[in-house]
C-alpha cells in the first residue's frame, strides 16, 4: 500500500530506512509517504536526531502588504521645512 503524504497519520508516520553513500555525502532515501513539497529544504541536528523540513517559502512583498489589516490610526503632522544644506568634503 503506497500511501500518499497526506493519508498518513500522526501516529504512523515512523519507519526504517536505509542509508547510503553518494560521493563523500551520506544519503537517505526517503519514502513516497514521506515527501516534502518542492526541491529544497532544512536540516539540523537535534541530539542524536535528524529533523528534516520543507524550506519556507519566501513570501513577495504584494503578498506580505496583503496580510497587513487597514491603518486606523492618525498620522502626526510633519515638520516639511528644507534643512538647511551642509557642506561635505570629499
Amino acid at each position: 500500500m503506497n500511501a500518499r503524504p497526506q493519508d498518513v497519520t500522526e501516529a504512523a508516520q515512523e519507519r526504517e530506512v536505509k542509508l547510503f553513500r553518494n560521493g563523500r555525502n551520506q544519503a537517505v532515501r526517503i519514502p513516497v509517504e514521506f515527501e516534502l513539497p518542492g526541491n529544497e529544504a532544512v536540516m539540523r541536528k537535534e541530539g542524536d536526531r535528524l529533523i528534516l523540513e520543507p524550506k519556507p517559502r519566501k513570501m513577495g512583498l504584494a503578498a506580505l502588504l496583503a496580510t497587513f489589516e487597514p491603518w486606523e490610526g492618525e498620522f502626526p503632522e510633519l515638520d516639511e521645512t528644507t534643512p538647511p544644506p551642509e557642506d561635505v568634503e570629499l
